[in-house]
């Protein structure tokens, strides 16, 4: 078997490279996959990074660029390709990709990561436009800013900028909330948070930069003024690669994985953004990285016994 892997990362995000750094330590024969080939993940977009520890800062680019660079200084062996489908048969997993290649393991991680989903209104790719209050809520502090979306995620959202901006402007499609009503009974309580129900904004107005929403509630247009937005409408995850596991994934298309990354398939394991969880960060994900890569390291060294 020669020609198989012990592991095999998917993904070279923060997860996934991260999940290369412990497996290079282990002395483990792996390879990761990742879409681009170069790797960094979504935080590579990002302008700036101030909730990672020890560097604050540090643009979004670079952080991924450092983890990179320390995967492959430790040998790690990149393949670019968009992975299509995970399969197992004979304790061996196959993954294959779009470009026609085929790749064999005995442990897989899978860390794919989800990103957010679009609002899908004209001016959404203006400056001034987040998808995560807790990492860019304080570029807007001391400034009005709006919250779309009435779920947990918006609620949190919201609560946070409270504690920061003077005047929060929550936009609900719905009368009602889908989030837990504690949080929405705090959320109510505070002065400076103005929800709009039965509002949908059909345009985030501005040249090159947001300066307010146009809204539309119950058959009234609207608008009003706001110089940041906060899109929290839900999550993608990217695991339809997993589509031939039943069970694996929950209703929302989530990994189910604990902390170990462990998931029911033996051998199949999880970290970052796709895995079901209550908090997606960068923090979060190289943790998860970390603990995936010493399940699997244990569960090839269990393999080996039994051999």
């Amino acid at each position: 078997m020669s020609d198989c892997y012990e592991l095999l990362i998917i993904g070279g995000g923060p997860a996934g490279l991260t999940a290369a750094i412990y497996a290079a330590r282990a002395g483990l024969r792996f390879a990761l996959v990742e879409l681009d080939g170069w790797g960094g993940g979504q935080i590579s977009a990002a302008l700036q990074v101030n909730n990672y520890p020890g560097l604050p800062g540090i643009t979004g680019a670079e952080l991924g660029e450092r983890i990179r660079q320390q995967a492959l200084d430790l040998g790690t062996e990149i393949h670019c390709g968009q992975v299509s489908r995970i399969t197992k048969e004979n304790g061996i997993f196959s993954v294959e990709t779009e470009e026609g290649e085929t790749f064999q393991a005995k442990a897989v991680i899978t860390a794919l990561g989800a990103s957010p989903a679009k609002l899908g209104v004209p001016g959404e790719e203006k400056a001034g436009v987040s998808y995560c209050a807790v990492c860019d809520g304080e570029f807007y502090a001391g400034k009005p800013v709006a919250v779309i979306g009435g779920g947990d995620a918006g609620v949190e959202d919201a609560l946070y900028l409270s504690n920061i901006c003077p005047q929060v402007t929550m936009l609900l499609r719905r009368d009602v909330f889908r989030a837990a009503q504690s949080r929405v009974k705090l959320l109510e309580e505070r002065s400076n948070v103005t929800i709009l129900r039965k509002t949908q904004a059909v345009e985030l107005q501005g040249e090159g930069r947001v300066t307010g929403i146009r809204t539309v509630s119950q058959g009234t247009e609207g608008a009003f003024s706001c110089q940041g937005v906060f899109i929290a409408v839900g999550t993608l995850p990217a695991t339809e690669c997993l589509a031939g596991f039943p069970g694996l994934l929950d209703e929302n298309g989530y990994v189910l994985a604990g902390e170990s990354g462990e998931t029911a398939i033996p051998g199949l394991f999880a970290a970052g953004d796709a895995r079901e969880k209550p908090l997606r960060q960068i923090t979060t994900a190289v943790a998860d990285g970390a603990n995936a890569a010493t399940s699997a390291a244990a569960y090839l060294q269990n393999l080996l016994t039994e051999e």
